[in-house]
């Protein structure tokens, strides 16, 4: 686990030069504090939380900036609402941008800077190994000849190690944003993280919205800290400072402030929507009626019409993308001139709405703010929608193989967006396949799920009912893994695939699920059930002479009678003389 590049560092200073901090004397001092606490190696941790908008990313931009003198290293995390089911997708994107892999490396030269990057703080060469693997990099790693889930522990320790090795090197400034879209296989890294914080020179800041639950603030080096909105005082002074010279009146300012109700990045927006529509009003001679937008998603909409049909095209492409998004995506998938497009990303990028990074055509894009996405976004009708959607699917498909390896649940996203719901089946059921393959459960049990919500869809069929049964049956072990054996999650699946098992006829793919319904109520301490269960695997096994189901039968019938003599027994030494 290496650095961020010299690029990235330029775009979050970018980033942090874009809007004025206003208001946060106080938080951004407790930071500071808690930096210095750590580089004494008393590592800590700051759970910065707020609501949408109120700054959370800007006060970490900050943070970053006054210490970038001091030597350190800054590791830089970003979870994404359309990547809660990818496991350890922060990690990914972070190990992908420390390597500065180029769109035109092939595999064995993004291998070599990887090594590079990985070697100096690796205990040997299977955790180079298993990291390149992560990175579905060439890798040896099926020749160390781990179970899944062993591979998986000793993934997440070697990750842990690169963090430990970086920071005795030198402190660590380690910053976690949006946790509320976290993986959970991140968040199981996190959770570790958090633990052994304290015992190395790091800071950890992770961000998230109110609602999110944790329970990372029982620890003593762990603190809370939530951002309030701005008081009327804050809230005018950021108009003023955004507006400069402008000389917008004070009822300009007055009701600004009274609309965005402490929220800066409503301030910011709604100012900017009034100094791009030139109304500079003089304070003695104001207006009644202001051409100030009621609401943050007006304000965003109003700019957006502003810039242009070619910037809001190129902003409605690439909301449907995601929130951030390389150039060469969106140029295949936009249809539009080179010159367009461009225009389009500069107009965007001068007003404010989207970060640049790098110089195109190696450049890539950020959105602003989710809430910037999701405005853009929400401007398209249904059926606009859909297109862009499977627009986005062919470019992926055809252009982007690499990305569809790794991420076959990006593709079935865009593909289910765009009511292409068979193709969107089959890479649901790849994602879920490979999540279950890195033993990421979880994770895998949600690529399944949202397999099945496409299969809920009428008509029914012989054929829709053998896939609901081949998909359930991959369901039952991650949900087994993940919550135990008699949880009623587990319950709900097996009784559904025993329900659609008994809508065919007997055949070997009805025995996986009979099996597990078996389990389920063996381990919920229903044996009347598990008996039954366990004659309907004999009959299937004698009517198709399957030696293999009648292996299964045999051991169903085993367990069953070896705790029915278990309990025999206690009850003969139980009783009493």
């Amino acid at each position: 686990m290496v650095g961020e590049s010299g690029v990235v560092s330029r775009f979050e200073a970018l980033r942090s030069a874009a809007t004025p901090l206003v208001g946060r004397d106080e938080e951004l001092d407790l930071l500071l504090r808690r930096w210095r606490q750590a580089k004494t190696g008393e590592g800590r941790v700051v759970l910065l939380s707020g609501e949408p908008g109120i700054g959370k990313s800007r006060l970490t931009a900050e943070l970053l900036r006054r210490i970038e003198s001091e030597p350190h290293t800054r590791l830089r995390y970003f979870c994404s609402p359309h990547h809660q089911d990818s496991a350890l997708y922060p990690f990914i994107g972070q190990l992908e941008r420390a390597a500065s892999f180029a769109r035109d490396d092939d595999p064995e030269q993004k291998l070599g800077k990887f090594r590079d990057v990985l070697a100096p703080a690796a205990r040997g060469n299977h955790e180079i190994e298993l990291l390149a693997e992560l990175l579905s990099l060439p890798s040896a790693a099926v020749k160390l000849n781990l179970s899944p889930q062993r591979k998986r522990e000793k993934l997440l320790e070697a990750l842990l190690h690169q963090l430990k090795t970086l920071a005795f090197s030198r402190s660590v400034l380690m910053v976690f944003e949006d946790a509320h879209w976290l993986d959970p296989t991140s968040r199981e890294l996190l959770d570790l993280t958090i633990d052994r914080a304290a015992r190395i020179p790091v800071l950890l800041v992770i961000t998230f919205r109110p609602e999110f639950e944790h329970g990372w603030g029982d620890e003593p080096h762990v603190t809370g800290l939530n951002l309030n909105r701005l008081a009327g005082r804050d809230g005018a002074a950021l108009v003023e400072r955004l507006a400069g010279n402008a000389g917008l009146s004070r009822e300009t300012v007055d009701e600004i402030v009274e609309r965005a109700d402490g929220v800066p990045l409503f301030v910011e927006e709604l100012t900017k929507a009034v100094l791009e529509t030139k109304e500079k009003v003089l304070a003695a001679s104001a207006p009644p009626q202001l051409a100030i937008p009621p609401t943050l998603h007006a304000s965003l909409i109003a700019r957006l019409d502003r810039l242009g049909p070619i910037a809001k095209d190129v902003a409605q492409v690439s909301a449907v993308i995601g929130r951030e998004f390389g150039y060469h995506l969106v140029e295949q998938t936009v249809q539009r001139p080179a010159p367009e497009l461009r225009l389009g990303l500069d107009r965007l990028t001068d007003a404010g709405l989207l970060f640049c990074r790098g110089v195109p055509p190696s450049s890539s894009y950020l959105f602003k703010h989710a809430l910037v996405q999701d405005a853009a976004y929400d401007t398209l009708l249904r059926v606009k929608r859909q297109e862009l959607h499977a627009r986005v699917a062919a470019v992926l498909e055809q252009r982007f193989a690499d990305v569809v390896e790794r991420q076959p649940e990006l593709l079935a996203y865009h593909l289910q967006s765009a009511s292409r719901l068979a193709e969107a089946f089959v890479y649901w059921q790849r994602a879920g396949e490979r999540a279950t393959r890195r033993a990421a459960n979880h994770e895998a049990a949600q690529h399944f799920r949202r397999a099945l919500t496409i299969l809920d869809t009428p008509p029914e069929s012989e054929q829709r009912c053998r896939e609901e049964l081949a998909i359930l049956s991959r369901l039952t072990p991650a949900l087994m893994s993940t919550y135990g054996w008699s949880a009623p999650e587990v319950g709900d699946a097996v009784e559904r695939a025993a329900a659609v098992g008994r809508q065919l006829e007997s055949s070997a793919d009805l025995a996986p699920s009979i099996a597990n319904l078996w389990l389920y109520n063996f381990s919920r301490g229903r044996l009347d059930q598990a008996d039954e269960i366990s004659a309907d695997l004999f009959r299937i096994a004698s009517e198709l002479d399957d030696l293999e189901i009648q292996l299964q039968a045999h051991h169903t019938h085993g367990l069953r009678a070896g705790i029915e003599g278990y309990l025999s027994r206690r009850a003969i030494t139980s009783t009493p003389p």
